[in-house]
This record gives C-alpha cells, structure tokens and sequence, in this order.
C-alpha cells in the first residue's frame, strides 16, 4: 500500500443529479488521462473472526472472492482468543504458546497471495485481568493482567511470523492493536489511558522483532481517538506507522451485539465519506501529516442484522461512498467478504442482512458485484468530470466506464431499514444517460455491458420470490445462483471509425449500476 504524499482537494459539490426527462453526458477521451487509478477499494477486505477461517466453505469463498475482486488484505477478529489455542499458563504460570491453528489460516492467506492485516486480540483468557467478553465467540475484552507477558505473547507472535514468512513478507504486513476500544463497555473494558499503556506494550513486542515492522491504531469506532493517538504517541515516544479507524452509514450507535438494533440509512450526504475526509485532515494537521490512513471496518451500517447489506442499493451505496472519498485513505476495508460470521451467533436463515458481499451458500449479493466491476478498471484513470462514475484504460487499449446512481430511497425517521429493505423496492426511472469516449485507437471492438440494479443481479428479489424459505435447497440455491453471476447482460461487436469516437445512451433508474466494457480485438 503506498503512502499518500499529497492530498487533492475535495471538492463537496453534489452529485450529478437528474430528473426523468434530462439526460446525463459523461464524456471523456482516451487521450487525456487522471493518472495511475487509485485501488484504495481493494487493498483490504474484512471478515468476523479467525477461527471461522479455518472452515472449508469461508476457504472456499475467500478463494473466489480473491480471484474476482482481488483484495490484496485481509482483516479479522480474535486472533488471540482461545478458540485459536494461542496461550495458556502452566501450574506455575508461566507462558506457552501455540501457533498450529493460527498457521493453518495464515498459510491459507499466503497461498492466496494475500496478506494478513494483523489485528491484535482479544485478550487470551489465562491472561485477562476479568471475565467481560463480548459476542457469542464470548471474546475476552478486558486488559492484561501482566502487561509484561502481553508484550511477550506479541513479541514471540511476531517472531513466529517472522521465522515463518521471512523479514520482507512480514514487512509488507499490518499490526494493529486491538479493536474499536472507544466503545467500552463493548470491545473494551477499560479506559482510553489503558488502551494506550496496551498499545505502547503491543508495540514493544513487535518492534523488538523489527523495528521497521508497521504497527498502528487506535481502531475505534465512528472515527474517534485520532488526535489523540497521535497525539500520546508523539509526546511519549511511542512508535505509530498508520491511523485506523471505522465508520458506519446509519444514523445513531455504532454496536450490534447480537443482531438486534434498529438502524436508519442516515440521509447525509456525505455519510461514511465525510468522516474519512475529516480523519485525513486531522493527520494533515498534527505532528505526524504523513501518516497513512486505513479504514479497516467500513459499511452501510454495523449491524449484522440490516437488510441493506442484502439489497440492491447497496451496490450503488458502496461506489458512490468510495468516489466521493477519492484518495484521502489508503484502504477503506469493506466489512465484510462472508456471511460466515457468528458474531450474534451462527444465523437461521440464509438471507438475514448479513454484512458479507457473499451469503453463507456463497450466494453473490449486489454489493459483491460493485468490487468485481472495480476490479475490471483498468490500470490508468481517464480526466471525467461526473461525479458518479469511473473511467479508465489498460495497455490493451480496452476503455471501461463504471457508472451508477445513487438515490437514498430511504423514507427517513418513521421507518427502520430493517421493515424497508425487505420489501419489494422497485426502482424508479432516472432519465438517460450519454456515455461518449473521444480519441480512442481505430479498430474492431467487443463492447460487454453489465449491470445491477432492480431485479438484475439482485439475489434478494429471487429470495423474496421465492417467499423468503429459511432454508434452501441446493436447486435454489443453484437456480439463484445461475441468475446472479454477473455475467454481462449484452455483448456486441462495435466498429471504431478513424474519428476516434464511441457513444452510446441509454435509460438509467434508481441505484442502477452500469458498466461498458470495451475490448480491443
């Protein structure tokens, strides 16, 4: 992941709105390029916790997940929790350590070609100072009760991952103590000065291993701490190579326990985005500007219960919120790439709202389909002024337009998204859209459209139609499926003239997403 050296201006100009009988132009040329294209989407990726890495079915869909979207990281709770068997004391109390499971799942992600993003905890039990935990994994939140053996467990940790992956591969890796610690009672039982003595610790411990290995934090949520962690970090000498934190889309709380709070598509504009550009700005504007910035948990809401992250919207939801955050962070980690995700505890039915771009039978939801268009951008960004699309180019000379509409249907305050996503939500006509490409090379092309939207790569709807059983059979889950796979929904030969120009318009509604393909022959 590079480290941003400068910060372009963001501009908070609206997006690209249009009624029903006005067209909307995207025009650019092949000529006149943005740069290299920024891939902050797909540096990282989360998932719930370690242990449910070692299933064959969350194997099998990170698998897929990585060859489709190509998520370079990976990020997950409950590293040191006793489902992993990492620590335990003998009679005499002192430390053993045990990597066999966690080996098993780093290992998975290395043949991968991916990395892990380290995140330190929770608390092994034989080292807990109490008994306060968190979700049905029942993951131990309170601090160490020897803080010198916690520095020992992650310098020893560290010095595994060393021993096994070699100096440079773990270079290339993330350590980030602890998760969201500002919500106590919660992800931690303590204060913020105790965070920090843990941090400090956690640091010591990796740091002895190598001092160029990159350890960060706080990892709060709702984008708090920030200043502050500089802050402690500056004035006590402590060592701090990037900032994460999180941010939710849903008006009011940032913690779901056990899947049953009531959460509220906040109508701001600048939800989710705004937060991550205000994370930036405070780094620009303290002691340490150069910091890199990682969002490791982000979504539409926290909740593991919202139908939202099932629905449509969601993948017009997840591009506009991305765009708008332009190059203010390194990573915006999405959370998260599975349903297999036993945070509440393991789900009844395979359609819950369930925070995965994937469901629990490896069903593709719409929000998946936003990273795999991504990932078909090609490698050089083209000048475009709409505020709601991408443009780009590969050395082939292929030309992508990714373009979407974002409209938040949400009917506000008096309903809850977990009553109105459910529902039948069909989408209404925006008007057209005019996609013009100038400049382009003379020849024969495959033009591929692809879309998401209403009823098109829409997973739910085929779920809805079916009456939502609470179980499905392997043909169900086969025929949904097969209707969802992303494929594109036209293909057609096109013939580029020696003026250089393709164009192409069509009607456009409510959240859909649109991508044209053009392939050079």
């Amino acid at each position: 992941m590079k480290k941003l050296l400068t910060i372009a201006t963001f501009l908070f100009s609206s997006i690209y709105l249009f009624g029903q009988n006005e067209s909307r132009i995207i025009k650019v040329d092949y000529k006149k390029e943005a740069g290299k294209l920024n891939t902050m989407f797909k540096e990282c990726i989360g998932a719930g916790r370690a242990n449910e890495g070692l299933r064959a079915d969350w194997q099998q869909q990170l698998a897929l997940v990585k060859k489709e979207c190509d998520f370079k990281y990976i990020r997950f709770h409950g590293l040191l929790t006793d489902d992993m068997a990492v620590y335990r004391e003998d009679e005499k109390g002192n430390p053993e350590y045990n990597y066999q499971y966690v080996d098993v799942l780093f290992d998975f992600i290395v043949s991968l070609k991916m990395k892990p993003f380290v995140e330190l905890g929770f608390m092994p039990n034989a080292l807990a100072s109490a008994k306060e935990t968190i979700f049905w994994w029942k993951g131990n939140v309170t601090p160490p009760k020897d803080y010198k053996k916690w520095e020992d467990l992650i310098r020893n940790l560290t010095a595994h991952f060393k021993e096994r992956y070699g100096d440079e591969e773990v270079k290339t890796w993330y350590f980030e103590v602890w998760n969201e610690p500002n919500l106590s009672p919660g992800f931690w039982s303590s204060t913020q000065e105790e965070y920090y003595k843990l941090y400090d610790y956690a640091v010591r411990g990796v740091k002895a291993v190598n001092k160029d290995y990159k350890v960060g934090g706080p990892a709060t949520a709702g984008a708090a701490w920030v200043p502050e962690t500089i802050d402690f970090c500056a004035k006590n000498n402590v060592p701090i190579d990037f900032i994460s934190t999180h941010a939710y889309g849903v008006k009011h709380g940032y913690l779901d326990e056990f899947g049953t709070s009531g959460t509220i598509l906040s109508k701001d504009e600048f939800s989710v985005s705004g937060e991550i550009i205000n994370s930036r700005k405070q780094i620009t504007e303290s002691v340490k500007p150069n910091l890199e910035l990682h969002y490791t948990e982000w979504s539409s809401s926290y909740t593991p219960a919202d139908p939202i992250h099932d629905s449509y919207h969601s993948a017009a939801y997840i591009l506009q919120k991305l765009k708008q955050v332009g190059n203010a962070a390194n990573s915006m980690s999405y959370w998260v790439f599975t349903d297999i995700f036993e945070e509440a505890g393991p789900r009844f039915t395979p359609f819950h709202g369930g925070f995965g771009l994937l469901n629990t039978q490896g069903i593709k939801k719409p929000a998946y389909f936003s990273y795999y268009l991504m990932n078909k951008l090609g490698e050089t960004e083209l000048q475009n002024s709409d505020k709601a699309s991408w443009t780009a180019k590969n050395a082939k000379g292929d030309v992508q337009v990714l373009l979407w509409d974002f409209t938040n249907t949400h009917p506000g305050d008096k309903e809850l998204n977990q009553t109105y996503y459910i529902k039948d939500l069909p989408s209404k006509e925006k008007g057209k859209v005019k996609v013009e490409v100038d400049g382009m090379q003379k020849g024969k092309y495959l033009l591929e459209i692809y879309k998401v939207g209403y009823k098109v790569n829409d997973a739910f709807a085929d779920y809805l139609a079916m009456n939502k059983p609470s179980q499905l059979t392997r043909q169900q889950v086969n025929s949904i499926k097969e209707k969802n796979n992303g494929a594109p929904i036209s293909t057609e030969k096109i013939t580029i003239d020696g003026k250089g120009t393709f164009s192409k318009e069509f009607k456009i509604n409510e959240n859909d997403v649109v991508m044209l393909n053009l392939i050079k022959q």
